[in-house]
């Protein structure tokens, strides 16, 4: 009964929702979500998903379509039941069960089972020739478990660590290792290319099939892996690209020597070239990401095709020449589609002139692949979800090639956003992005909110995100104000570095020059202003609510960091922590972030009400850092509120949770602001 009560509550929330004209929480759960982006073999059509959520299940469903890539007849593609399509070559198109690999060679019309085997296994890629099956697996490599360590003791719940990396992101470590195996197709024993090694591939937690390529010759595969263990992986960031010789059974370090992150690589289209992208520095995780490129027969030339390029990029693609890599990157608040020549040859002493190929108010957030003179991608902005595009490479001009949500926006009033500049203390020019509610009317004065974006060094851009979600802040009424403040990339590579090791210092300045500088338009009301953010931006919330002077009547902080010294004895990637805050509390002499830059150390200047929201399984942010900060504001009698996530991490990824934050976020802000 209660089931059925509650499925016609959500059910009557949701048609009410879309009829109307301001974005709501349950409105922006309904919209579709585009998502991956195949071409065909013949390259004249585009495969992609549409997914809806079900609040009441809590589960997503997923059709699939293809349209031409100019985006006309659009036909839904009928997936094998109880299969995943994983593949698509020149020849066939590939598919997985839990245990089985199939293959139709009639557009996946029919299915024929080609290979047994694969129980348990994840990121099942097809070689080129047809020959052999790449997959990743879980294996026990050392026993952690308790049950593992005493086989007759099995309902044991011990944990027995000796080492760092115990946990990580949201999940404890419990000894098994992803390993990547290779197995024949027609009959064989699957290969454990990593043997008994400690170490994942794909990398762990967002790793995935991307981080395990077949070289175009079939004759080997390359994979990303930090051969790290323990204290060693949690406090460096220092993954190499390896490549796996099938005939020799021999592992080849492509990027030995270059001591950042070294991720994402793509063969060239003649499969002589490898590009990836790399960063310099061990332990920076937020340092420049370049391009290089190196000729897989000749891996110690190697060139950076980016290095005289003052931003970093994201992700990359080949052009189907070869002689040019397209990349997207954050630049001055969107995130454009680039380019760069890299000719024919590997020569390390030139420096290739960077090309923007878009420009508008969006950001490019995925590449699909090139068709002719044209580059399907993905792209959003702050008004609509994701959706994918066709981009002219010779004039920068776009078509939208699907329409998932065109009816939806139909009947949705729009933002304005626009990007102003500011003066900030120091004299420099930051920019800022302005959201306003539909229907803005410059003669009413209105709630306004300093949006502290996470990170820290993540671009603030056009993303549409489902919980931050800008449009919905202001279809409530808000302005938004999101500074572009020290730390963000896409602004200069000084700009994005001056951030570490001054978390407390210039950034906070920033946010204060940005409201401060729209407060003074005659339709914000400086009696209403509130300041929310999550992770650094929770951080920056706790920082400020110490040092606002009275311009906040509201804060909201989601897994924010308040006390610096506890969180560095529980946060588990300490490559950041080590670089961005100086190192651990024990150091001679003490980094100052622990005295000047710990919001803990300023709570006897809080006097403004706060909500504080936080995961349970948020192992980079843990859970007593939300909790000390709403005791610490209890016990000084401030108006606050604790929404505690027992099941999320450092997002919320289940659909009732999100609904819940954003109900109570906008009901926290009708009580404290309006």
């Amino acid at each position: 009964m209660k089931r059925t009560l509650l499925f016609s509550f959500l059910s009557a929330i949701a048609v009410s929702a879309f009829a109307q004209d301001h974005m709501t929480p349950e409105m922006l759960w309904r919209l579709k979500r585009v998502g991956g982006g195949t071409l065909t073999p013949d390259k004249s059509r585009i495969l992609f998903s549409s997914s809806v959520t079900d609040v009441q299940t809590e589960k997503r469903s997923t059709k699939y379509y293809s349209v031409t890539t100019a985006g006309a007849d659009k036909k839904e593609w009928n997936m094998p039941e109880g299969k995943t399509i994983i593949q698509r070559d020149k020849k066939a198109w590939y598919a997985t069960d839990d245990k089985s690999l199939y293959s139709s060679i009639d557009g996946g019309k029919t299915w024929t089972k080609i290979c047994d085997g694969l129980e348990e296994a994840d990121n099942v890629r097809v070689s080129p020739n047809g020959k052999y099956v790449a997959f990743s697996k879980e294996i026990l490599i050392t026993p952690i478990l308790g049950s593992d360590i005493y086989a007759d003791l099995p309902k044991t719940t011990a944990r027995v660590y000796t080492d760092l990396n115990d946990r990580h992101w949201d999940t404890w470590e419990d000894g098994k290792f992803s390993h990547v195996f290779i197995m024949p197709i027609k009959g064989g024993n699957a290969t454990d290319i990593m043997k008994d090694e400690p170490y994942d591939a794909p990398q762990k937690p967002f790793g995935g099939e991307e981080d395990m390529v077949w070289a175009p010759d079939s004759k080997g595969i390359v994979y990303v892996c930090k051969k790290k263990f323990g204290k060693a992986y949690a406090t460096s960031t220092n993954t190499d690209i390896y490549y796996y010789n099938i005939a020799k059974q021999t592992t080849t370090d492509l990027t030995e020597g270059m001591m950042g992150y070294d991720t994402q690589p793509v063969f060239s289209p003649d499969g002589t070239r490898l590009a990836w992208t790399s960063m310099a520095r061990d332990g920076f995780e937020a340092d420049k990401v370049d391009v290089c490129i190196m000729d897989i027969n000749k891996p110690d030339i190697k060139m950076n095709v980016t290095d005289s390029w003052d931003g970093t990029v994201e992700g990359i693609t080949w052009s189907n020449s070869g002689n040019k890599i397209y990349f997207n990157a954050p630049w001055h608040g969107t995130a454009p589609l680039f380019a760069v020549n890299v000719g024919e040859d590997i020569n390390p002493r030139l420096k290739p002139e960077v090309k923007q190929i878009t420009n508008g108010d969006f950001d490019i957030n995925g590449i699909v692949g090139q068709v002719g003179d044209n580059m399907i991608v993905s792209r959003c902005d702050m008004n609509h979800a994701s959706e994918l595009f066709s981009v002219n490479l010779s004039n920068g001009k776009m078509k939208a090639v699907t329409h998932e949500n065109d009816e939806a926006y139909k009947s949705i009033k729009l933002s304005k956003t626009t990007m102003r500049m500011v003066l900030t203390t120091d004299k420099k020019d930051m920019g800022v992005w302005v959201i306003y509610p539909p229907d803005f009317d410059s003669t009413k004065k209105y709630p306004t909110l300093l949006y502290c974006q996470g990170g820290p060094q993540s671009a603030l851009s056009q993303f549409y995100s489902f919980r931050w979600n800008f449009q919905l802040m202001a279809a409530q009424g808000y302005i938004v104000v999101a500074p572009n403040r020290r730390g963000m990339p896409g602004w200069g590579l000084k700009w994005n570095e001056d951030i570490s090791k001054d978390w407390g210092g210039q950034p906070m300045r920033d946010y204060l020059s940005a409201i401060d500088a729209v407060s003074k338009e005659p339709y914000v009301d400086e009696n209403r202003l509130g300041c929310v953010g999550a992770s650094y931006g929770g951080y920056s919330v706790y920082m400020l609510a110490g040092m606002h002077n009275n311009r906040f009547k509201t804060f909201i902080a989601h897994d924010g960091l308040f006390d610096l010294k506890s969180w560095y004895g529980t946060t588990e990637e300490l490559w950041f922590a080590n670089y961005d805050i100086g190192g651990p509390y024990w150091a001679n002499p003490q980094p100052k972030s622990y005295q000047d830059f710990n919001p803990s150390n300023f709570v006897d200047k809080w006097n403004t009400p706060i909500f504080i929201i936080q995961g349970g399984i948020d192992y980079r942010v843990p859970i007593e850092q939300g909790h000390e900060a709403f005791q610490a504001a209890r016990l000084k009698g401030i108006k606050s509120k604790f929404l505690y996530l027992p099941n999320e991490n450092h997002w919320v990824l289940h659909p009732q949770n999100a609904i819940v934050w954003q109900r109570e976020f906008f009901k926290w802000l009708d009580e404290t602001l309006k």
